[in-house]
């Protein structure tokens, strides 16, 4: 159903606002990282007001392009990545492992609360717990890179936790989710291997044969990707716009507790291993972010994106705003610590 009158001009002007917003903030030093995430604001309300033009194309159902444009974005990731991220095992033992441990216990496990203290509808709430088993995604890494953390941590975790997710993501599903809707482990695993598995070793290969030659792809693969997530959220708020209208409060709060409790949980648990600063904020980014995407196409894949499907696409844009304020706040914070111990100047 089309909004029309006084409904229809809302939402032009919110799409509007929040679309200039993301332009504008694109030419600022400070909030050029949240560009992005009002950007996937802006479609979110058109998709909240005008649902019907993101449904399908004729005939055509638009739900249909989540995992092709998936299949892209990681192939995206796998040409940003190279065998050496995976030797980071072995350089940084202590560090992956402790980071795996956490991002494969917390997470579910706070989903799997979180879902049963609200009380969520059996197939919201395996959406919850979906999201909190899923890997962390490339947006950890850059995360990691804005906060001063090791940026070489995070991007080992980030390759072990997507090549671990065709067992662990079910298992944890199995496990947590299984409470809420049936699960079949097997073909969860199916769908992770062709959506993730695949075109990430295409994308290693690529760019181990390509390295540097291929310099139009490096730089049209992250426009791609962040198209194509903007447009994966897109379709699933409209799929999921019903739902989203009686239970889209609740959500937001449940995304920002888990994601919240992540980070302190992820950092806190790694101070206790008595680890370095740089690491415990690696770990905490990589715990409290996820990759929304990927639990975006196991949704598809288990037949209900317009609601279990519905967290990923929450979870998703509050991720990039908490994750870029902590970022820049730790940076921030190390800024102003180098300026209180530079000595003073007397002329």
């Amino acid at each position: 159903m089309i909004i029309s009158g006084s409904g229809a001009d809302a939402g032009i002007a919110l799409t509007l606002f929040f679309f200039l917003t993301a332009l504008a903030l694109r030419y600022t030093k400070k909030f050029k990282g949240f560009s992005f995430t009002i950007l996937i604001f802006a479609a979110v309300t058109v998709a909240m007001y005008y649902p019907y033009y993101f449904s399908s194309i004729g005939d055509f159902d638009l739900k249909r392009l989540i995992v092709p444009l998936l299949q892209i974005i990681m192939f995206g990731m796998g040409t940003a990545m190279s065998i050496k991220d995976f030797a980071g095992v072995v350089k940084m033992p202590k560090g992956v492992i402790a980071g795996l441990c956490c991002q494969f216990t917390i997470m579910p496990v706070l989903g799997f609360s979180i879902a049963y203290l609200f009380g969520f509808a059996p197939e919201i709430a395996a959406g919850v717990v979906l999201i909190g088993s899923s890997p962390s995604g490339l947006a950890s890494n850059v995360m990691a890179y804005l906060a001063k953390a090791n940026l070489a941590l995070s991007i080992t975790l980030t390759a072990v936790s997507t090549v671990a997710a065709p067992l662990m993501t079910p298992l944890l599903m199995k496990v947590f989710a299984g409470q809420f809707v049936p699960i079949d482990f097997w073909s969860m695993m199916l769908s992770i291997i062709k959506i993730v598995i695949l075109p990430v070793i295409i994308g290693l290969i690529f760019n181990h044969f390509f390295h540097g030659k291929a310099k139009w792809l490096d730089k049209a693969m992250p426009i791609v990707s962040m198209a194509g997530i903007a447009f994966i959220i897109t379709i699933i708020t409209a799929a999921g716009r019903d739902s989203l209208l009686t239970i889209g409060l609740f959500l937001i709060l449940a995304a920002i507790i888990h994601n919240i409790a992540g980070y302190f949980l992820g950092y806190w648990a790694s101070r206790a291993l008595k680890m370095s600063e740089q690491d415990c904020r690696t770990i905490a980014l990589e715990v409290g972010m996820q990759n929304g995407g990927l639990a975006s196409g196991i949704a598809l894949e288990m037949g209900k994106v317009s609601t279990i499907g519905l967290a990923p696409a929450v979870f998703g844009p509050w991720m990039n705003i908490s994750g870029s304020s902590l970022a820049t706040w730790w940076r921030d914070k190390d800024a102003l610590k180098k300026d209180r111990l530079k000595p003073n100047k007397k002329n």
